[in-house]
C-alpha cells in the first residue's frame, strides 16, 4: 500500500512539473501579448514598410507611430532624424549612445544610462554595403551583458544622421524601438523578453 502510494505520488508531481513547463512557442505567445499590450497602453499606431516609405521614410510623431519591420519584427519610430551624415560605406566610428532600458514582459525599467549624460555607452559600428557591424566599447550595456550590440540597435543606422550638432538648430539622432528577443541581447535571447528603447546616436569627438 505505501509503495502504491509513493508512485501515485510521484506521478502527480510528474504531472505537475509538466504543467508548469513552458515550452519556447509559450514563451513567444507570451513575448507577442506582452508586446501587443505595450503598444496597446501606449497608444502606439503601428504603419507598414510602405506607409513608411511613403512618408519619405518618416513616423508620425503626433499619431505616434511606429513602423514594423518585416524583416527582423522590430519596431521603431524616428524622433530625431539627427545631423550630419548617415555612417556611410567602407566607414568605421564610435558612436556616443544615451539610452533607456524598458523590460516590456517584467513592465519596468531595467537599465539606463540617459540620466548620467557624461557616463555615454560607446558603440564602435563599421558598415561594409548594407551591412553593420558594432561593439560595445565601454558604458553599461558591455557591463549589463557583453560587448555584443544588439541586432536591433543597428536597425536604425539605415535610416538616420550620426552627426555631432555644430549648431543650436543642430539635434542628435533619436528612435524608439520595440526589439523581439531575436534581436536582443543575449539575456533578452534566453529568456525570450522583449524590450524597448529610447536611444541617441552621436560621433564621438
Amino acid at each position: 500500500m505505501k509503495r502504491f502510494l509513493f508512485i501515485m505520488i510521484a506521478v502527480v508531481a510528474v504531472l505537475a512539473s509538466c504543467n508548469d513547463y513552458e515550452t519556447y512557442g509559450d514563451k513567444k505567445e507570451k513575448e507577442r501579448n506582452a508586446i501587443d499590450k505595450f503598444i496597446s497602453d501606449r497608444s502606439i499606431t503601428v504603419i507598414s514598410e510602405d506607409q513608411f516609405k511613403s512618408q519619405g521614410q518618416t513616423t508620425n510623431l503626433d499619431r505616434n507611430e511606429y513602423v514594423k519591420l518585416n524583416k527582423n519584427g522590430v519596431y521603431m519610430q524616428i524622433v530625431r532624424e539627427g545631423c550630419g551624415n548617415q555612417v556611410e560605406d567602407g566607414e568605421t566610428v564610435n558612436l556616443v549612445c544615451r539610452y533607456n532600458e524598458y523590460n516590456i514582459l517584467a513592465d519596468s525599467m531595467q537599465s539606463r544610462n540617459d540620466l548620467t549624460p557624461y557616463l555615454p555607452d560607446i558603440m564602435y559600428v563599421s558598415r561594409t554595403g548594407s551591412v553593420y557591424t558594432a561593439a560595445f566599447v565601454s558604458g553599461f550595456m558591455i557591463t549589463l551583458y557583453s560587448a555584443a550590440v544588439p541586432a536591433g540597435w543597428l536597425v536604425p543606422l539605415t535610416y538616420i544622421r550620426v552627426g555631432r550638432p555644430q549648431s543650436l538648430t543642430d539635434e542628435t539622432a533619436k528612435v524608439r524601438l520595440i526589439v523581439p528577443h531575436a534581436q536582443g541581447h543575449a539575456v533578452a535571447s534566453q529568456n525570450v523578453t522583449p524590450f524597448h528603447y529610447e536611444i541617441t546616436f552621436e560621433k564621438e569627438i
